[in-house]
């Protein structure tokens, strides 16, 4: 559910009109909902009640502030997987004995940092990131707390771009390998090992895959306990799915009860990283029409028609990048009449498109639009493609809304950049 909907014509997001956060901010421009992004977090969390459990926000779906700050404030840490989102997590408040460490590229600086700050557990992802925390953890004199992300080989169903679960996929440690590497760390003095993790892709919308990979690190805990290693968390990843257009992903109970029967009987806390599922409804991105056009083939058969809009694919990459539907509706009164159209940006490519041959009310110049379901995999990953200034980001709550980061300004763009010495201009030679 979200709190975006239709008033008298108007689309609000709870208690403010959008065509006032336009009208005030510009567009294009992020909306969140932060009653959305409580009540998600909450269905989540009190889903998993019955057993011990940390939510640790997933934070490359959102890194905004104030989107961090929210969870944080219900009691969520943070999955983070740069030193950059450690930074960023810590300024949001989130605690550091419920931070956990993911991705398959840590650094040297980044490990450092994680352990100054002494955050619950790094996920590992090979034998040499191991054996890279263990050195970095010696000369530091501290004790690394670790866990090895499994790579059961599950398919998640998934967009392969998102698919993280395979023996092809670049993630996590072979589960067949895993014992082994346990085996080394338990001996490792500089290493405690602590938990087992498992993430298989995003967008999953069926409880299988989840109960493929949870039955399969279930046997490698026990494996594991058996052997003597104290393992006291599982994490289990997250890539529960959200609706974009017909999709019926598992309701989080849903969900939960499948991954609490696969670990009935083990004494462990569940981690547990969603990310899109706490976010991804729970934010619009909000763009005007700039111009309509036709385009009629020289043989005259046929038209194609486009909406050019003033958000492009730096804005949203997610239709350019995964070919991913995101619905649009007019902000404002609809037109009766409906046309099939390509919905554009400025950007400079074929591929800059928010949707391609969509059914939708005619719109005119100056219209706004709202496309949907743009909270996750928005703005953290839009870019500065063709000089373009990334968009604000605003927060809605009941009836007021706040500016959460300004738009980039178009001074902004050649921060930190200087001209070679060798390319300054020079004088020209007397003829």
């Amino acid at each position: 559910m979200h709190h975006f909907c239709v008033r008298r014509g108007e689309m609000v997001c709870e208690g403010v009109p959008l065509r006032r956060i336009a009208e005030v901010v510009g567009t294009p421009v992020y909306v969140y909902s932060h009653a959305t992004l409580s009540h998600h977090y909450k269905v989540f969390d009190e889903a998993f009640a019955s057993i011990p459990h940390v939510v640790c926000y997933s934070m490359k779906a959102n890194s905004n502030g104030s989107v961090i700050r929210a969870f944080t404030n219900l009691g969520s840490g943070a999955d983070i997987v740069s030193g950059g989102e450690l930074v960023r997590a810590l300024a949001a408040g989130a605690p550091p004995s419920k931070i956990v460490y993911s991705g398959v590229g840590k650094q040297v600086w980044e490990i450092e940092e994680a352990l100054r700050r002494g955050i619950l557990m790094f996920n590992v992802e090979s034998r040499q990131e191991l054996e890279t925390i263990d050195a970095v953890a010696g000369r530091m004199r501290k004790r690394a707390p670790i866990s090895l992300r499994v790579n059961p080989d599950v398919d998640p169903k998934t967009h392969p771009y998102i698919s993280t679960g395979l023996k092809k996929n670049k993630f996590g440690i072979h589960i067949g390998q895993a014992i082994r590497d346990y085996e080394w760390a338990a001996r490792r003095k500089h290493i405690e090992v602590v938990g087992v993790d498992c993430h298989i892709g995003s967008q999953l919308t069926e409880i299988s895959p989840f109960v493929d990979a949870a039955g399969r690190v279930r046997l490698l805990v026990d494996r594991l306990i058996r052997k003597g290693l104290p393992i006291r968390l599982v994490d289990i990843g997250g890539g529960l799915g959200i609706t974009y257009n017909e999709e019926l992903p598992p309701h989080p109970k849903q969900y939960a009860d499948a991954i609490l029967s696969a670990f009935a009987g083990l004494d462990v806390t569940l981690v547990l990283e969603p990310g899109r599922v706490l976010v991804g409804n729970a934010g619009i991105l909000l763009t005007r029409v700039l111009y309509t056009k036709e385009a009629t083939s020289l043989k005259g058969k046929g038209k194609k028609r486009f909406f050019i809009v003033d958000a492009a694919m730096n804005d949203l990459a997610r239709p350019s990048l995964y070919g991913s539907y995101h619905a649009i509706v007019p902000v404002g009164p609809a037109a009766r009449k409906k046309v099939t159209a390509d919905i554009v940006g400025p950007i400079c490519e074929s591929g800059d498109f928010l949707a391609r041959d969509r059914r939708l009310p005619l719109v005119r110049s100056g219209d706004l639009l709202a496309v949907m379901s743009a909270g996750a995999y928005g703005f953290s990953m839009s870019s500065n493609y063709n000089s373009r200034p990334r968009a604000a980001e605003v927060m809605v709550s009941g009836a007021r809304f706040e500016v959460v980061r300004e738009r980039e300004p178009v001074r902004a763009l050649a921060g930190g950049e200087r001209t070679a010495s060798f390319l300054a201009a020079r004088r020209r030679k007397p003829r």
